[in-house]
C-alpha cells in the first residue's frame, strides 16, 4: 500500500478497512454484511470514538472545517493513490452544513481487490452513529457508490435543537 500523504485525514478508514477485511478473510466462513456491521459498530464505537466525535463536533461547521474540506477537495489523493478518496464540497449558501461527494473511494478499492466488496456497507454506516455522537449534526445519504450510484453523497447539516 502506498504512503499516505501529509494531512490525509481519511487515511484511518484505510487502515480500519484493512483490519476488518484480514479479519473477514481470515474467517473459515463468511459473515453475513448484517453480522460484520453489528460486530464493526460495536468495537468502533467506544469510549474514545465518542470522546472523539465529541470534540469534532465541537468544531464542525466553523471556518476551519470548511476551509480542512475545500483543502481535500482541492487535494484529489485518490488521483496518486487508489486508497485514498477524491470528493466535492458543496457547503449550502446559509452556512447550516454541507454535503461531500465521494467520487473516488479508497474503502471501495481495497475491498474490491481483497474480494469482499459486499462488506463496504459495514464501514460506511459507520458515518451515522460518528456523526450522531457529534451531537451537533444530522447526517443523511441518498446514495452510494457501491449501490451503483456515480458518487457517495453525505449530508452534513447542523442540528437545530
Amino acid at each position: 500500500m502506498p504512503e499516505f500523504e501529509k494531512g490525509d485525514f481519511l487515511k484511518i478508514n484505510t487502515i480500519s478497512c484493512a483490519m476488518l477485511s484480514c479479519f473477514i478473510c481470515n474467517m473459515p466462513e463468511r459473515p453475513s454484511v448484517e453480522k460484520v456491521t453489528e460486530f464493526y459498530h460495536k468495537s468502533m464505537m467506544i469510549g474514545p470514538m465518542y470522546l472523539h466525535c465529541r470534540i469534532k463536533g465541537m468544531k464542525k461547521y466553523s471556518r476551519r472545517d470548511f476551509k480542512a474540506m475545500k483543502k481535500a477537495q482541492e487535494r484529489r489523493a485518490y488521483d496518486r493513490n487508489p486508497y485514498s478518496w477524491n470528493m466535492t464540497f458543496l457547503p449550502f449558501e446559509d452556512g447550516s452544513g454541507y454535503v461531500t461527494r465521494f467520487t473516488d473511494c479508497g474503502i471501495c478499492t481495497l475491498m474490491r481487490e481483497l474480494g469482499v466488496f459486499e462488506y463496504v456497507s459495514a464501514l460506511c454506516t459507520l458515518d451515522f452513529p460518528m456523526e450522531a455522537a457529534t451531537k451537533v449534526t444530522d447526517f443523511s445519504r441518498e446514495i452510494t457508490m457501491p449501490e451503483g450510484a456515480p458518487y457517495c453523497d453525505c449530508c452534513y447539516r447542523r442540528k437545530t435543537d
